[in-house]
Formats: structure tokens, C-alpha cells, sequence
């Protein structure tokens, strides 16, 4: 659900979308009620400067730092941008002691919207529509990306803002499981063996949540066998976006994919509402169901 790699180029062209049509045909008004935590608060872009905003942070996080290829028009403007930008909510954290910098962002693109324009980022890399129609038209999925954070701001209190956002939009909008690719940073699975291998003997969606790799994209994830892992150490490598799905109680999809536009490795994100551990629903959910966990 980070460093989504771009496939094709487009600049922003909305303001605000209005609100979208339930499954009633009503259609829903207003937005999401987000947090703020001291200096900082959360909200939705609405303006094609806010979005533009978000763009540039992505370019110094994927391209400046974490060394991704820019094509010249992104280079020229140095902004990260592709065709799903147009439709997607962009969530920020703004700095208000920073002149409202945008110091964090994620996209958020819900299935009606998705299948409104195309279809989902992540069907590039994993077979999407297959676990969309054995879980069923009664099933909402909300595709987690781009998400990244400035630098200086990557501390405990940020991810807990970010999740509290995202609960908030999942709340809102009544949608049931959170998917997306998570990346980790490289391109040799090989030197990525540890970590992939744990993540797969350990964390492995059962089969009615289970998205596959593309075949040909596919990359094995045992590469080691259980009993050869040292879990702690796997568990160090991991990049803490990961950490923190592993912790809410994600699944992970079969098999990684290797994106060298981002040099990363990716991993297929399933979260579904219902599984997520009962101490970090207590603490991030808000509005659903008079605030307890959904059973599921």
C-alpha cells in the first residue's frame, strides 16, 4: 500500500467529487470527520493544489529518497503522478506550526469508484477481480496507496494519525477490507529471502481472502523453509508500514512482485474490517456500529 509504482501519466483535474451513491441508490453526503492530533490534522485534499501538494511529497520520498525512476515529466516538475490520481481521495496530514506543509499522505480509492474508471492500481501486479467476485457484491473494498511520510515526521504518533484517518474513511463510507501492495525496498528477492519467507510461512491469507501474484509477475515467497527462520530478525527487516498492517491483523496475498520502476519488492495487503485485532479496533475505529468490532 506504498510506493505504488506510476503507469501512465496524468495531471488532476478535479476539485471535489460529490458525494457518491450507496447501494441504495441514496446518495451520501458530507465527508468523513477527521483527526488532529496537536500541530497536526488529517484531512481529505479537495483542491487541485492539495492533491499537487501530495504529489510533491511522493516525489521526495519515492524518487529523491528511496531512489525510483521519474519519468522526464515527473523529474521536470518534480511530482509523482498517474491516471488513478484524478479519481482517488488523497488523505493529508498537514503540519499547522509548518504552514500546513503536507508532511503525510495516502490515496484511497473505494470499488465503486474504482470500477466507475477501470478498475484498481493493484490489478496490475495481483489478480484483484478474482477475490472481488468470490467474496461477493455485499463485500466493499477500499485500495490503500501512495502512502508515504516526510522524513522527519515518521514517528509512532504519525502511523497512529494515519490509521485513525483511514478508520475514519472506512467508517464513513460502511466499507469492509482494505487491500493494497506494500513494498520492500530492493529488487533481489534473493536478499529479500528472510523477510518474503515470514511474511508467507506465518501470514499467509486463508484461502476466501487470497489474491495471487500475476503469473507473469510472479515471485515465490518460500524461499525459505519454517523451521529456518529466525523470526525475530524477519520481523526487523520489515519496513514499519508492513509492521503495522501485521499488527491490525492483515493477511498476505501469494506471492511477491518485483517493481523495478520503484526498486521494490512488492506484497499483496488483504485487511478485511472483521479481523482486525481487537486492541487496534478499540483504539482507531470510530462511528461503526456504536464504535464496536463488526463480527464477520
Amino acid at each position: 500500500m506504498t510506493a505504488d509504482a506510476p503507469k501512465g501519466v496524468q495531471e488532476p483535474l478535479r476539485d471535489a467529487r460529490p458525494g457518491s451513491q450507496t447501494e441504495s441508490g441514496a446518495i451520501l453526503t458530507g465527508r468523513p470527520e477527521m483527526p488532529r492530533l496537536g500541530r497536526l490534522e488529517v484531512r481529505l485534499a479537495e483542491t487541485p493544489a492539495a492533491i499537487r501538494a501530495a504529489q510533491a511529497l511522493r516525489y521526495k520520498v519515492f524518487y529523491e529518497e528511496m531512489q525510483a525512476r521519474a519519468t522526464p515529466q515527473m523529474e521536470a516538475e518534480r511530482r509523482d503522478f498517474d491516471r488513478f490520481d484524478e479519481f482517488c481521495d488523497h488523505m493529508l496530514v498537514v503540519d499547522h506550526e509548518a504552514g500546513e506543509e503536507v508532511v503525510g499522505t495516502y490515496r484511497l480509492l473505494r470499488q465503486e469508484i474504482a470500477e466507475a474508471n477501470g478498475g484498481f492500481y493493484t490489478q496490475d501486479e495481483y489478480d484483484l477481480q478474482e477475490l472481488i467476485d468470490r467474496l461477493g457484491p455485499e463485500v466493499r473494498f477500499l485500495e490503500l496507496g501512495r502512502s508515504c511520510v516526510h522524513a522527519e515526521y515518521r514517528t509512532k504518533p504519525m502511523i497512529e494519525l494515519l490509521w485513525l484517518g483511514i478508520m475514519s474513511y472506512v467508517n464513513f463510507y460502511g466499507l469492509d477490507v482494505m487491500v493494497g501492495c506494500a513494498s520492500l525496498h530492493g529488487t533481489n528477492p534473493e536478499a529479500l529471502s528472510l523477510p518474503l519467507s515470514y511474511l508467507h510461512h506465518n501470514f499467509l491469507a486463508p484461502e476466501p481472502w487470497r489474491a495471487k501474484a500475476r503469473a507473469n509477475r510472479y515471485v515465490p515467497m518460500d524461499r525459505l523453509a519454517k523451521d529456518k527462520i529466525d523470526a525475530r530478525e524477519a520481523f526487523r527487516m520489515l519496513p514499519p508500514l508492513i509492521k503495522g498492517y501485521l499488527r491490525a491483523g492483515c493477511y498476505i496475498g501469494d506471492g511477491a512482485v518485483v517493481d523495478e520502476q520503484f526498486n521494490t519488492t512488492d506484497v499483496m495487503i488483504v485487511l478485511p474490517v472483521s479481523v482486525i485485532s481487537d486492541r487496534y479496533y478499540a483504539r482507531f475505529a470510530r462511528g461503526r456500529n456504536g464504535g464496536s468490532k463488526p463480527s464477520g
